[in-house]
């Protein structure tokens, strides 16, 4: 007969066997993915980030050459920065629907597809309706992938989410850096052709398809989205014992449900007011970053900076996320209110765009630095999303929501800012637009960073 379980008798001290039913089984302890899909999921999401910027900092340090070649105005040219966002609010809201249906890994997977085919349609477009289709198609695949990489974090990595989460932000801060830096050179090394010049990042996207693939039938990944109960959110005194952020990477992943399941559905996160403010502060975010990766090379070349030059000054801004997008998750998960970082974060940006206002050129490399700390914000946001949602499903629903809704927020910002000046022949008024906005950014950010869980709020 095999040994029974035995547990400790809490009066008399001494061990006692616990009986059980007939029939029954003993609880099997949950099985967590094998290590080699944990590994290959870390290379997938860092080969992911890397082409989640280079379509759209590519073309804003070849942007004049562009909109020469394809006779743009420049509101035709702000229309054109304003598609990324504009991409990222429609094709984002499909993701959870489409996750559902065929699990992250598979629609990360044609999303770095999707990324791809635009990259190498895009050289070959002959007008501007073509340019912009070709743009478009890749910002699909982006605007899916944005949404789901948390996601996939959460689900795979339940307890290093403030780490995993600093590792592909600082892939994507690298790859947006270094398309911003190697375009014009790499382009000036094909013979000067901007066609050229943007169709070879095409290549990194076509590499990045690669480790998806043995992902695309993972049930793991699928589960996130149909599972109630995900890796890291336990009921009951379990859960009570987990809300220690710190310990748990920062995702909130101690506050269980009861039964120790989170419902299957996620939560209506539009009746939260975190989730609101969350979605308005990633959308403040995302307008002061796509105005710098969009217009901040034409400011210094219209001050006077050669175009080389111009296109390192917005490398050496996307380059400053490269540590600091794996060192603030970190921070952030660590802390309960996130409201400091955000402070201080937003007066950076605001000193930058100080500077840029009263000596673009004189100060250029400074105002480089600190516009490139203020846009850490992003990964700043990426992480309040996975704290802010106790399960699975609910951070399926808040990353769509925060993200979609927040690039909605965006789309004026680069258009306004191409109009602002054609119409005023300087960029006076656009700069001035570009820092009025870290205000409200600075007041949102607090309130989406207080210790609050959308579950509940709902």
């Amino acid at each position: 007969m095999p040994d029974e379980p035995q547990t400790l008798d809490t009066a008399t001290k001494q061990p006692r066997r616990v009986t059980r039913a007939a029939g029954s089984a003993a609880p099997a302890a949950p099985a967590g993915p094998a290590r080699w899909v944990t590994r290959l999921v870390v290379v997938a999401l860092v080969l992911a980030a890397l082409n989640l910027r280079p379509a759209i900092t590519s073309l804003g340090a070849l942007l004049e050459e562009v909109s020469g070649d394809l006779h743009m105005s420049g509101t035709v040219a702000g229309v054109l920065t304003s598609v990324p966002p504009l991409c990222f609010a429609v094709f984002g809201i499909a993701a959870p629907r489409l996750a559902r249906r065929f699990g992250p890994a598979a629609v990360v997977c044609a999303g770095m597809a999707a990324i791809f085919a635009g990259l190498l349609l895009r050289p070959f477009a002959g007008g501007t309706a073509g340019f912009l289709a070709a743009s478009a198609l890749a910002l699909m695949g982006i605007a899916l992938s944005n949404v789901l990489m948390p996601v996939l974090v959460k689900k795979y990595f339940p307890h290093r989410i403030g780490s995993v989460t600093g590792l592909y932000s600082m892939a994507l801060a690298l790859g947006t850096s270094v398309a911003a830096a190697a375009t014009v050179p790499v382009t000036e090394a094909l013979g000067g052709g901007w066609r050229l010049g943007l169709g070879i990042w095409a290549a990194l996207a076509a590499v990045a398809v690669l480790p998806w693939l043995p992902l695309v039938r993972d049930r793991a990944a699928t589960a996130v989205t149909t599972e109630g109960a995900t890796a890291g959110t336990g009921g009951g005194a379990a859960g009570k014992a987990g809300t220690d952020r710190g310990a748990a990477g920062g995702a909130g992943t101690g506050r269980g449900t009861a039964g120790g399941a989170a419902p299957a559905a996620g939560p209506r996160v539009t009746r939260s007011r975190t989730a609101w403010a969350l979605a308005v502060f990633f959308g403040l975010q995302a307008t002061g970053a796509y105005i710098t990766m969009g217009w901040m090379p034409q400011i210094f070349r219209d001050a006077g900076v050669p175009a080389s030059t111009a296109g390192v000054l917005l490398a050496v801004t996307m380059v400053m996320g490269v540590p600091l997008a794996f060192v603030i998750p970190g921070l952030a998960g660590r802390m309960k209110n996130q409201g400091p970082i955000v402070v201080a974060l937003g007066l950076c940006g605001l000193t930058g765009y100080t500077g840029l206002f009263l000596a673009p050129a004189g100060g250029a490399w400074l105002w480089a630095v600190l516009l490139g700390i203020s846009n850490c914000s992003f990964p700043l946001a990426l992480t309040m999303i996975g704290m802010r949602s106790r399960s699975g499903p609910g951070v399926v629903r808040l990353s769509a929501f925060a993200q979609s809704t927040g690039y909605l927020i965006s789309i004026p910002g680069p258009l306004l800012v191409g109009v602002l000046y054609q119409h005023s022949g300087g960029w006076g008024l656009p700069i001035a637009l570009m820092g009025g906005l870290m205000i409200p950014q600075m007041i949102v950010g607090t309130l989406a960073g207080r210790d609050r869980i959308v579950e509940d709020e709902c």
